[in-house]
């Protein structure tokens, strides 16, 4: 039995995970920068506190749901970014390598600069647009440096029934309004945080493979087309409109194509990954 803590437990995976575990026989500690029921404060920031935790519990395994996830925000507020997403992931791979044990950290499709026209590989070049993306790929070579056993998964357009979300508020937006604008100029894969969770609990017990992988759910879509499934699969009537991004000022360019390649996962873990639209009506069942 593994002793497997996560961090952001409070988040859309971290839940996800919380409703996971029972039913994976392995031992597991929920952790959150803010005390909540059924977790235990820890500020991940603080190598002391992480390291005193891991040794207190026995923790053989950690797995990092944590990060700074604000990307207009980060544009403003690279320090507390980088601190999130960068220095406290280094905290917990010097950790997880003195231990010798595994480290799990969840990335993202923001280290592209999304300019490919096929999905992006794992070894594809990286090329982060914002202080998002720069800081999270900084997370990944802190991992890597660190010299610990790591799986990395990136993924992308993620939500679930839990916190803030494009699903969510599309689902409140289209039953509040008569017609709404949306982006038909950004192109990626939505991916349903029930279907990474259960990603990373079948990497734990496989237990043989490290590096990076990608995972999102099967199909492609734009905002736009994303936005029309959830009106639809809601029972709403707004009026939705494709348009172009610079229509929305932003203070960071976001990758116009964030397609990625789930080849190496799916042939790995052995797993079958569910079309976006399939699991989209899950969680809208589950709301």
């Amino acid at each position: 039995m593994k002793t497997v803590l996560v961090t952001g437990a409070a988040g859309q995976l971290g839940s996800e995970m919380r409703n996971l575990a029972p039913k994976t026989g392995d031992r597991y500690i929920f952790t959150d920068v803010v005390e909540i029921a059924g977790t235990v404060r820890l500020d991940i920031t603080d190598i002391d506190a992480v390291r005193a935790l891991c040794a207190a519990e026995g923790v053989d395994t950690i797995v990092n749901c944590a990060a700074y996830t604000n990307v207009d925000r980060a544009e403003s507020d690279e320090a507390t970014a980088d601190l999130l997403n960068r220095a406290a992931v280094g905290n917990l791979a010097t950790v997880v390598a003195e231990r010798g044990a595994l480290l799990v950290h969840v990335s993202t499709d923001y280290v592209f600069g999304g300019n490919s026209c096929l999905p992006y590989k794992e070894d594809a070049p990286t090329n982060p647009l914002g202080v998002y993306g720069r800081t999270k790929l900084a997370g990944e070579e802190a991992v890597k440096a660190s010299g610990c056993r790591y799986l990395i998964f990136r993924t992308a357009w993620l939500y679930s029934p839990y916190g803030k979300n494009f699903v969510k508020t599309m689902l409140r937006l289209t039953e509040e309004k008569d017609s709404l604008k949306v982006v038909f100029d950004q192109v990626g894969s939505p991916t349903y945080a029930a279907d990474l969770a259960a990603v990373i609990v079948k990497a734990l017990a496989d237990g043989t493979k490290t590096g990076i992988y990608h995972f999102s759910d099967e199909g492609v879509c734009s905002w736009y087309d994303f936005a029309c499934a959830i009106r639809d699969l809601a029972g709403n009537k707004c009026d939705i409109a494709p348009c172009h991004s610079d229509e929305f000022p932003s203070p960071v360019r976001r990758p116009a194509f964030s397609v990625l390649d789930k080849t190496k996962v799916k042939a790995d873990f052995g797993v079958t990954i569910p079309h976006w639209y399939v699991s989209l009506k899950k969680c809208i069942d589950r709301l």
